[in-house]
């Protein structure tokens, strides 16, 4: 609420109300309108809620990357302009149909690999990371970030969730990190984040195995945080707030205290983010045609959800077909490489994790 001030007139009420809902419109007008992410503000809850609606292809365009650094810059003024910050909860989801995000923008990448641009290929990485870095901290602020994940979280759509303080996905989320499987890596923050939440080794084998994850799976190793029946995401956000409300002030605390453990620096982001770049910038012909595959099949991911609602009669999305099913079917041309006995030990190891 606002301050009283001494004159009396505006003490008033309805004056008083005016003035909040004037300064509340400073801040939040400006992002009102952006092209590819929508955003809505409940004042009572204090939360933000942002809905990608990424222009093109259902990754992180330009555009896309700009507008969620505008939503950051204005949660950051209304907190450096105001006694009580309107904002305590921002929620990143997406309006894609069955699809939280498929990561970059691989026809980008191709086109800019392709002319050897190394110059254009950084200033990418560097906007996306610079991003990850204040969500991560974020961005010094007494604030809570949530990942609301009810569809498809694919390469730097995984990673953007995993930048945020909470996890939460509907039971029909699938998550992966693709870029093994044309001879890249995950460069904007996936083994920083996934090494915090379970340890270097792990993530390690995540990015190096092509798997598609289910949200059981990756409740069960500690990646997401609260797993929710399909269809109730938006709830179960509220159910969140609501208890953590209840002790904010530990549970900010024991988040700083995280960060203070592990940290993960913005040089660590950069430097990690420059080493991708120069892989990148050595993938052959054959890297770049498994590329185009990947790029056709997502294309094909995004025009099924486009024709379908969110979920389908079972609950799950709309045929992880396309870019998931593509993804597991190379996944296994890799593992076809690899020696029988390795290739069993490598299966034991999954059966214990889902059974464990």
């Amino acid at each position: 609420m606002l301050e009283l001030l001494p004159n009396p007139r505006l003490n008033d009420p309805s004056l008083r109300d005016a003035l909040e809902a004037n300064l509340v419109a400073s801040w939040l007008a400006p992002i009102l309108d952006l092209e590819e992410l929508e955003v809505r503000f409940e004042p009572e809850e204090k939360i933000l809620w942002q809905f990608m609606k990424p222009s093109g292809p259902p990754s992180f365009t330009p555009g896309l990357i700009s507008d969620c650094t505008r939503a950051m810059d204005a949660v950051e003024r209304a907190h450096n302009c105001r006694a009580e910050p309107p904002v305590q909860y921002m929620v990143l989801a997406s309006q894609m149909p069955g699809i939280y995000n498929l990561g970059g923008d691989l026809s980008r990448f191709q086109a800019l690999i392709l002319a050897g641009d190394r110059e254009g290929l950084r200033r990418y990485a560097y906007s996306c990371v610079e991003a990850q870095y204040r969500r991560a901290i974020r961005m010094n602020l007494s604030i809570c970030t949530i990942a609301l994940v009810q569809g498809d979280a694919l390469g730097g759509g995984f990673e953007v969730a995993l930048s945020h303080d909470v996890i939460i996905a509907e039971k029909r989320a699938k998550f992966g990190l693709p870029e093994i499987l044309f001879n890249l890596f995950p460069g904007m923050g996936a083994f920083s984040f996934l090494s915090r939440r379970i340890g270097a080794a792990q993530a390690q084998r995540m990015m190096t195995s092509g798997r598609i994850y289910g949200a059981d799976e990756l409740y069960d190793m500690g990646v997401v945080d609260l797993v929710t029946p399909d269809g109730t995401g938006n709830e179960a956000v509220y159910n969140f707030v609501e208890t953590h409300r209840r002790a904010s002030k530990s549970r900010l605390a024991v988040a700083k205290v995280r960060d203070l453990a592990t940290p993960v620096s913005r040089q660590e982001l950069f430097d990690i983010t420059d080493l991708w770049v120069e892989t990148a910038l050595t993938l052959d012909a054959r890297d770049l045609r498994k590329m185009r595959h990947l790029i056709a099949a997502q294309n094909r991911r995004t025009a099924v959800g486009a024709s379908l609602p969110a979920a389908t009669a079972g609950g799950t999305s709309a045929p992880i077909a396309a870019a998931s099913t593509f993804l597991e079917r190379r996944r296994a041309n890799i593992e076809r490489g690899t020696n029988i006995e390795r290739r069993g030990t490598i299966g034991q190891a999954d059966s214990r994790r889902v059974s464990a």
